[in-house]
């Protein structure tokens, strides 16, 4: 057929697939299939485009309403496997449970043992100097990584339980101790060494320096949680003072729980108290915030015997972000991760234990006041999501004696004799192996709520890719 012929040909001649005339059974059919092709594709879009619109309205409601934001910097908070036991039981003195390879305990500035203090479980990272110096006529060790009461999961074997940018002294006649039966780690240090380590240490003169931007992320993400550009963070509840305890009563419903707290958790004249949380809804993050009055650097918690009732203790965080001088005293325990981050501060411990992660821009003072001995950090983590700071979080503003040097101890580190120059441990100043990934650098795990929501928008887009491959097939 010539090409004239064939442009002179009725369009139903020309169309694919179609055999017939019009009329005839075969192009009647045809017809229908064609009109029924022609219709489906509106639809088809107008199907993917509610899929997508479905799946992106999902993924942000699972957002917003499980209050999915960040964890603190690096990853901190989690267990780092590791084997991370499936639960945390309460402090107790059996079997080991598990390895956690987070920190748990972080120091901007220098580490002082004093009087009767005892043991710092799990991971220790100390950007200064370590300094212990006990009492007389107390037990004349301290133990970090592995303690004999607490949660009862220490890091791995051969790992460096304890790493210090500076020099590490131990008193004469005492003790600093990595190990404890099967358990055997080590301790890691920059700077010189003096006293007896056990195991030994080794000198490693890249000890801390993958932690050290983490000083200046602490007191940036510390100031961010409580101040939203310049004013306070919006609050979810209120924290009252009774005297006897204070009460934080939640809204009942946000996944994050925000306090904003300008006052000391104490009873009249400074005593101890306890603390309880009500309409706290379950799996929720607990932030609480003690900022400081315009005239005032301190803070102080002093706790009563008994646990903090009413919220998880892997989902609170308590946060001082302008103290300068900070105080956890009592006679009680208290749950929770505790976050300090001005890097001038100085906070002094003397509860008989803190059950969580321990993370100060500061120094860090550890000893047991007035009271009985063997006050103790133990390896918890902080599972919580948090306010998003981001890489623009602003950095708080302090007095000009905040700066970028690395802050020292308040007079207790001072202590008899000088620090050493070289290590006495003969070494070549090579990084110790056996570890180096306690910087999770990822979240906590996905919530149900988080995985269900995820599932359901990986569903909604596979389906609206389905239609739009079937509208244009059938073309």
């Amino acid at each position: 057929m010539r090409q004239s012929e064939r442009q002179r040909e009725p369009v139903w001649q020309r169309e694919p697939g179609c055999r017939g005339r019009p009329g005839s059974h075969r192009g009647r059919r045809h017809g229908r299939h064609r009109a029924v092709r022609v219709a489906l594709r509106p639809a088809a879009r107008g199907a993917a485009a509610a899929l997508v619109g479905v799946g992106g309205a999902l993924l942000a409601w699972v957002f917003t309403a499980s209050g999915i934001a960040e964890p603190l910097p690096a990853g901190l908070g989690p267990c780092v496997p590791g084997t991370c036991p499936a639960a945390y039981p309460d402090p107790h003195n059996g079997p080991v449970l598990g390895r956690d390879n987070g920190i748990n305990v972080f120091v901007g500035g220098d580490y002082a043992v004093r009087q009767a203090a005892a043991e710092a479980e799990g991971r220790v990272v100390v950007l200064g100097n370590f300094d212990m110096a006990k009492g007389v006529g107390v037990p004349p060790v301290y133990s970090v990584g592995v303690v004999g009461t607490g949660s009862r999961v220490p890091p791995d074997n051969g790992s460096a339980f304890l790493r210090v940018g500076g020099a590490v002294r131990v008193a004469a006649g005492q003790r600093l101790v990595a190990e404890e039966g099967t358990v055997r780690g080590s301790v890691a240090y920059a700077g010189g060494s003096s006293g007896t380590v056990s195991p030994a240490g080794a000198h490693d003169k890249h000890a801390v320096a993958s932690y050290r931007g983490l000083r200046e992320e602490l007191t940036s993400v510390s100031s961010c949680y409580a101040y939203d550009r310049g004013m306070p963070r919006g609050a979810t509840g209120v924290a009252v003072n009774q005297g006897d305890k204070t009460v934080f009563t939640g809204d009942g419903t946000s996944a994050l729980q925000v306090f904003n707290v300008g006052f000391d958790l104490t009873a009249v004249g400074g005593g101890p108290q306890s603390l309880a949380f009500e309409r706290i809804p379950a799996g929720a993050t607990v932030l609480v915030n003690l900022t400081n009055p315009p005239d005032g650097d301190t803070r102080t918690v002093n706790t009563l015997p008994g646990k903090v009732v009413g919220v998880q203790r892997e989902k609170l965080l308590w946060n001082f972000p302008d103290a300068k001088d900070v105080r956890l005293v009592g006679t009680g325990q208290l749950d929770g991760a505790v976050l300090i981050g001005r890097a001038s501060s100085a906070t002094r411990v003397t509860l008989p234990s803190l059950n969580g992660r321990f993370f100060t821009a500061g120094s860090l003072i550890h000893e047991s006041g007035g009271g009985g001995g063997s006050q103790a950090f133990h390896a918890y983590p902080f599972e919580g999501s948090l306010p998003d700071c981001g890489a623009g979080a602003p950095r708080a503003s302090f007095s000009q004696d905040d700066d970028a040097k690395a802050p020292r101890a308040p007079a207790p580190l001072s202590g008899p004799g000088p620090l050493p120059g070289p290590a006495t441990r003969p070494g070549t100043g090579d990084r110790v192996t056996g570890d180096g990934h306690e910087l999770a650098r990822s979240g906590p795990p996905m919530s149900p709520t988080m995985a269900m929501g995820t599932g359901l928008v990986a569903t909604g887009s596979g389906l609206a890719l389905l239609v739009l491959y079937r509208s244009r097939t059938m073309r």
